[in-house]
């Protein structure tokens, strides 16, 4: 399968530290498999910090995410396990860390941190903001937050 890493600055050696802590997902390496998100997000990259539009092109062989070799897990939709997991990863007064090497699961692009401040706050339940983390514009995301993990990754 191809993947795409939308950034305002190009590299050739992925570091998993220069990536936030506080990301849906963890700290890691973000790719989809929608080319026009990581171009979307290389411009937003490039308007708020600078550099230029530059997208990433990837090979990954995804029969390893049925394999025994690396901890994988998928979001299909989401659910109220995938909103907790994601209100866990940003939650910066939590010290949450998980162990797997590859998740995979939608994510919702607008009001994301102030819908998880209202669950925090206890104003949303977590099945309401499952609802509305469900948002009308639901993208792909591929978090890779282990070395072992990124070994799989081909840049074209």
């Amino acid at each position: 399968m191809k993947l795409y890493h939308g950034t305002n600055i190009d590299f050739d050696v992925i570091d998993l530290t220069k990536s936030n802590k506080h990301k849906d997902f963890g700290q890691g390496f973000y790719l989809t498999d929608i080319r026009s998100q990581a171009e979307e997000l290389s411009i937003k990259k490039s308007r708020l910090f600078g550099g230029y539009p530059v997208i990433q092109e990837y090979t990954f062989d995804e029969s390893i995410l049925n394999s025994n070799e690396l901890k994988v897990l998928k979001f299909d939709s989401p659910t109220t396990e995938w909103a907790e997991f994601i209100f866990k990863n940003r939650n910066r007064d939590i010290n949450f860390k998980h162990d797997y090497d590859i998740v995979i699961g939608p994510i919702a692009n607008d009001g994301v941190a102030y819908l998880l401040g209202r669950y925090e706050e206890g104003t949303l339940s977590i099945e309401e903001l499952t609802k509305k983390l469900d948002y009308k514009k639901l993208n792909s995301q591929y978090f890779f937050g282990t070395e072992q993990s990124i070994k799989y990754l081909k840049r074209l």
